[in-house]
Parts: structure tokens; C-alpha cells; sequence
């Protein structure tokens, strides 16, 4: 009488759930957020590989083109170009400035008049132009002296490099390099380690470094990952 009772009641109330029926909806709510998250974990993994290969096929493709560019001018300049950082080393201290001094050394004023319009010319191109974020113009300086005043000297030769350097560009590219050139003095925080120590004459450079539009972005997926 009292199964016939409760069968009744529960054929009369149309919302009666049992515990299984509640769990298996609960599931399948879990089981559509799951999804939606990895879905959205997928699309942002593509996003930051699809990233990741365009910086990459950037980066060789300007590598490949700064090398076929100055190749036969690197001995002469005593310059390299650095495939990781994508920059162009001038690494000879005694051709860049005199000795605790920030305005430019004739010769290398003869080197930077042959290097950089060449350099802007290549950058400035269609296929790199909407890629190039920002051109670092960095000064270096050995450890020896004190950190604050190789900073100012550093900032110093920057800023003559850049200001000789602009007035070597037609007008219609000199607005464009002016948008993205920066020059940074960087006194003795990125040295040149040879053998376990550093090599003081190495240290003391001016480098062109180009950062892409990716960067910022490749930056920005490897702080999310820490």
C-alpha cells in the first residue's frame, strides 16, 4: 500500500528528481564547461604557436638578408651580426669614440655613413616595415670605472650615434626611422664573457638591434607560462 502510495506521489509530481537523474545533469554541465575550456586553451595554444612561427620565419628571413647585405663590409667595419639578439655588433672600441668621450670618431662616422642607409633601406622594406616595432641603437661599456657615470656615457653615445644617423636619411624614411629609433645606454649590465671572464675591449660596442612587433607578444606568452 505504501510502494502504491509513493509511486503515486511521484507519478503526480512531474518535477520529482531522483539522485541519479540530479548527478547525471551535474555531469553533463561540468562536462560542457570542460570542453569550452579546452577549446579556448587549444585556440590560444595555436594563437601563441602561430606567433611563435611567424617570429621565427621574421627573424631567419632578416638574419639571412642582414648577413647577404653586409657580408663583404663586416671585416672592414670590424663588425658582426648576432642571429639570437638580431642585432649588427660595431665592435671596435678605438674606432668608435675617444676614450671616455661621447661624439663619434671620424672613422666611424665614415662607417656609419656606408652602414646605415643601407640598414634602414633593408628594414624599410614591405615585407619587414609593418614587422619592425622598435630599432635599438645600444651602448655598452666595460666594467671598469663607476656603474652611474659609464651609464651617462653610455646614454651619451647613444644619443650622438642617433642624432648623426638620422640626418643621413632622405626625408621620407628619416619620419619612419624616427618613430621606432631609440637609443638606449646600457653602461656595463650586458657585458662580453670569453673564456669564463670578461673581454673588456668586446664589452665597450655599439650595437643596431631590431625588435619585432612579435616580441612584445612572445614576452607576454612566457610571463603567463612562469
Amino acid at each position: 500500500m505504501r510502494k502504491q502510495l509513493r509511486e503515486n506521489e511521484e507519478n503526480e509530481n512531474p518535477f520529482a528528481m531522483s539522485i541519479g537523474d540530479l548527478m547525471a545533469g551535474l555531469l553533463f554541465i561540468f562536462i560542457l564547461l570542460l570542453t569550452a575550456t579546452m577549446l579556448k586553451v587549444q585556440k590560444q595554444s595555436d594563437k601563441e604557436a602561430m606567433i611563435t612561427t611567424e617570429y621565427n620565419q621574421v627573424k631567419t628571413q632578416l638574419y639571412i638578408d642582414l648577413q647577404k647585405e653586409f657580408k663583404d663590409s663586416l671585416k672592414v667595419w670590424n663588425a658582426i651580426i648576432d642571429s639570437t639578439e638580431l642585432s649588427v655588433r660595431f665592435q671596435e672600441p678605438s674606432t668608435l669614440f675617444d676614450f671616455n668621450k661621447a661624439d663619434l670618431k671620424p672613422k666611424f662616422k665614415v662607417i656609419l655613413n656606408d652602414f646605415f642607409p643601407r640598414y634602414i633601406a633593408l628594414i624599410n622594406q614591405p615585407k619587414y616595415k609593418k614587422n619592425i616595432e622598435e630599432i635599438r641603437i645600444e651602448g655598452h661599456t666595460d666594467t671598469s670605472g663607476d656603474y652611474f657615470t659609464n651609464m651617462k656615457l653610455s646614454q651619451d653615445r647613444t644619443r650622438s650615434v642617433l642624432q648623426y644617423c638620422l640626418f643621413l636619411l632622405p626625408r621620407n624614411e628619416q619620419k619612419w626611422a624616427m618613430q621606432r629609433i631609440t637609443a638606449n645606454g646600457l653602461s656595463s649590465s650586458h657585458i662580453i664573457i670569453r673564456n669564463g671572464k670578461e673581454d673588456p675591449r668586446l664589452s665597450r660596442r655599439v650595437e643596431f638591434r631590431i625588435r619585432t612587433n612579435a616580441e612584445e607578444k612572445l614576452e607576454e606568452i612566457a610571463r603567463r607560462h612562469e
